[in-house]
């Protein structure tokens, strides 16, 4: 049981966006449950907000404390031990401690006054009468739903509201207040019924249902209200006078929403090969000690099991395990396979889970229930006390790093939880990050290697068509070449599956007007629509504005839409046209947007009820489907001119990816890249599937302009609604740091300058670059920036900081 607090006072982190923590004083009537790691209900300002327990306090300081308002929780959140990871994270990616708490737990438990403002006596005459402006009386009816409106929905709903709602207010036709906004995940409880042990104190009229009831819970000698209703489906109403006349007892417990999939069969370990039981020995002779490994293994060469023996070690010592994959579509695969391994030992966690399903993994998790975790990047933070090994697969994979509010990556806090934990920590990948290679040649992680398939299964042989000869063609070879059309129908003859990927979602990626030549754009950000044929409409990927796909151009008026370019869904329709008699399915976001599409889609191509699957990156990593003989790459090249440093480093690690898909079963593999670029070294080391040839290309051009790994980088993203104030504040941002660079070596700051995408859902955007050797450096002059008084004046401007950015657009 984690330790109670003795004192009068607490030190807490509330979850707002403030730099410090703060000391309030505990009443008697909370002391003897409370310890660190609960959330408490606080005072702050003049709202209630929730804040979670740090540490004990002998003292209250120099200032006057407030009492905790009440005690949200039963159990510690997290463990004690936890509180100095989550201090090293918020200090290392600049970000309010409390928020970053708030970041680590499931969503839905947060507690606090929000502002909301609800319609008074005269208001609602007001509306009745009708005889407001058009514009107070929008927002007076907004104020006049059930609940009122809070603020901050306001704000969204209608940009002009607040001025409008601050007029309401004097006139006395509205009244803000501040309620209490309660959490929205929740403990889960189910009635179970079974026999009293005397005998009934009055009697009823024995129905046949009754009478069943009775003889099922007799043999059950408990059952679940939920259990029982599949037998009876009326049995809610009729168990309650039963119960009222002694003949039942029902009682209400805590139980846990159960996210897992069908029940999988039991599996048997098998053999490993020489070169895995090396990997595993290696390893387990240091599990006493903090040990960075770098495991690279080429793609079928079986790290997953290789995972699942060191995890069943570290649970044979007592310890527990967290096994992080970079996609949702992935977790499906490796919870099959650690189930069936493990049972129900274990817990999974990723965003797909409701609120309520990912708050019962995690109590569960925190009460010692199960030992094993699996999940997306959040399961880093899981509330595991003992761990004795964290395992990061696919550890290249760009999935890891969170890309807004707290901008972690997970695989670094993978190392740094593990070093806390002071046991070992597996990078594993086919194509490791230039990141993780430095580290290797550094010498601050070691490396093992796995370089043969299991059951020696050859790689695929890879083909590059060059697209250039196909330009100006029609049809579909301009986009499908005849080679990849004959190896597809070759695939087919033999009864077997292909893969064509492409990572580019939608029908039309570039409509154009037919009459004025305008491209059809959103009008909200500073990239082109997206024709979604299935949905009928046009769709910006980054805001998700929708418009009618029979509109004419916004610009001439008249002017028909002319729909170029192609995403996975026009492929998919060519497929079907080309080969009609083939059963294809297409997997991205828009074909799992619903919750269990993705375990739908995986199950059709384990289970073979599909010929040819069209897919983007979800598809290109990790999954194992012997079937799948054939690969092709439609655009090999799509990724290589993006404005970003890493550019060439995930198109390589993403065509090598895809091409390991191939030949994972008894038939050899084949592989299709059709490029316009093949002889880019990119492309040419993901074809000879060779991560060092990639490294000893990429590593010369990094050092010579100091980009990372060879430096540290923060990105500073500058967003406003107005263009002006948005680019003065970026200058405004450059100039103080300009002033606060002084320590040599000096940093290089980069900007202020527009970002690649000038504007997002109507925020203009800037960006500013901070380069240099030393981390803490970099951070102590952002850290003074954002604090100072000329940056706070401006609230209209948000500045958001990004270390080690991943992307710069």
């Amino acid at each position: 049981m984690p330790p109670m607090i003795s004192t009068d006072y607490i030190e807490v982190a509330v979850t707002l966006p403030v730099n410090q923590t703060y000391v309030y004083a505990i009443p008697d009537a909370f002391r003897a449950d409370a310890c660190p790691g609960m959330r408490v209900l606080v005072p702050f300002g003049r709202r209630r907000v929730t804040g979670y327990i740090l540490a004990a306090k002998t003292e209250s300081g120099p200032y006057k404390t407030k009492d905790v308002l009440d005690l949200l929780d039963d159990y510690p959140l997290f463990p004690e031990s936890d509180i100095a990871f989550f201090k090293w994270v918020a200090g290392y990616y600049i970000y309010p401690l409390g928020e970053t708490i708030k970041a680590a737990m499931p969503a839905g438990l947060d507690c606090m006054d929000v502002s909301r403002a609800f319609v008074t006596v005269t208001g609602a005459q007001a509306l009745e009468t009708g005889d407001l402006p058009h514009e107070e009386a929008r927002v007076l009816g907004l104020a006049a739903e059930k609940d009122g409106i809070a603020l901050k929905a306001l704000s969204r709903r209608d940009p002009a509201g607040a001025a409008v709602l601050r007029r309401l207010e004097k006139k006395d036709l509205v009244q803000v207040a501040a309620v209490l906004q309660k959490e929205t995940a929740g403990i889960k409880t189910e009635k179970f019924i079974s026999l009293p042990g005397q005998t009934p104190a009055h009697q009823i009229r024995m129905s046949a249902k009754r009478q069943k009831i009775l003889a099922i819970v007799r043999e059950a000698g408990e059952i679940s209200l939920t259990s029982l209703k599949r037998h009876v489906p009326t049995a809610p109403s009729l168990i309650k006078p039963m119960a009222e006349a002694g003949w039942l007892k029902v009682a209400s417990r805590r139980v846990f929403r159960d996210p897992l999939g069908d029940p999988v069969t039991p599996d048997t370990p098998p053999e490993l090969t020489g070169e895995q039981a090396a990997v595993v020995k290696e390893i387990q002779d240091r599990r006493d000690v903090f040990s960075p490994c770098l495991l690279v293994g080429v793609t079928g060469s079986g790290k997953t099991e290789v995972y699942m023996r060191l995890v069943a070690d570290a649970v044979e010592k007592g310890r527990g395990a967290i096994v992080l994959v970079p996609e949702i579509a992935l977790i499906s695969q490796t919870e099959r396979r650690f189930r069936a391994r493990f049972g129900d030992k274990i817990a999974v966690i990723h965003s797909m889970l409701s609120q309520g399903e990912r708050l019962d993994q995690w109590r569960k998790i925190g009460l010692g229930k199960v030992h094993i975790v699996i999940g997306a990047r959040s399961a880093i933070f899981a509330p595991v006390r003992n761990i004795g090994l964290i395992i990061v697969d696919e550890e290249h994979d760009y999935s890891y790093k969170q890309e807004s509010g707290l901008r972690y990556n997970a695989r670094d806090l993978a190392v740094v939880r593990a070093k806390m934990h002071n046991c070992p920590v597996v990078l594993g990948s086919a194509t490791p990050s230039v990141q993780s290679c430095l580290n290797v040649v550094s010498e601050k992680f070691f490396k093992l290697e796995l370089t043969r398939r299991v059951k020696n299964q050859r790689l695929p042989d890879i083909t590059l068509v060059d697209m250039k000869k196909y330009q100006g063609t029609w049809g579909t070879d301009s986009i499908i070449t005849p080679e990849l059309g004959r190896a597809i129908r070759a695939c087919l003859e033999k009864g077997n599956q292909a893969l064509i990927f492409l990572n580019r979602r939608g029908f039309s990626t570039f409509p154009v007007c037919a009459s004025c030549g305008k491209t059809l754009g959103c009008p909200h950000c500073d990239v082109t629509m997206t024709l979604h044929k299935g949905a009928d409409h046009y769709k910006c990927h980054l805001c998700g504005h929708v418009l009618n796909s029979g509109i004419r151009c916004p610009d001439c008026g008249t002017g028909k839409i002319k729909n170029l370019g192609f995403g996975t869904e026009k492929i998919e329709s060519m497929l079907k046209t080309l080969f009609p008699d083939a059963r294809v399915a297409r997997m991205d976001q828009d074909s799992t947007a619903k919750k269990g599409s993705t375990l739908a889609i995986l199950r059709q191509i384990r289970n073979r009820t599909v010929d040819i699957i069209v897919g983007t990156q979800m598809l290109a990593k990790g999954h194992d489907f012997p079937a799948i003989t054939l690969v092709g790459v439609i655009c090999a090249d799509l990724s290589l001119s993006l404005p970003d440093f890493r550019a060439s480093e995930r198109t390589f690690q993403l065509l090598a990816q895809v091409a390991g898909r191939a030949g994972r079963g008894e038939a050899p593999g084949r592989v299709i890249m059709q490029t316009f670029s093949p002889d880019h070294f990119t492309i040419k080391a993901a074809r000879n599937q060779d991560y060092v040839e990639f490294f000893n290309q990429e590593t010369p051009f990094r050092k010579a302009l100091m980009y990372p790994p060879y430096s540290r980088m923060i990105q500073l993203k500058i967003s406003g609604k107005n263009a002006d104030k948005t680019r003065d504040h970026a200058r405004l941002a450059a100039d103080i740091l300009e002033q606060l660079n002084t320590r040599e070596p000096k940093a290089r700051i980069l900007g202020p300058i527009e970002a690649a995408i000038q504007k997002i859902s109507s925020r203009y955007r800037w960006q500013i670059l901070i380069k240099g050797v030393s981390s803490g450096n970099l951070s102590r002059m952002v850290s003074a920036m954002v604090q100072d008084p000329a940056i706070h004046k401006v609230k209209s401007v948000s500045i958001a900081i990004d270390v080690d950015p991943y992307s710069l657009l």
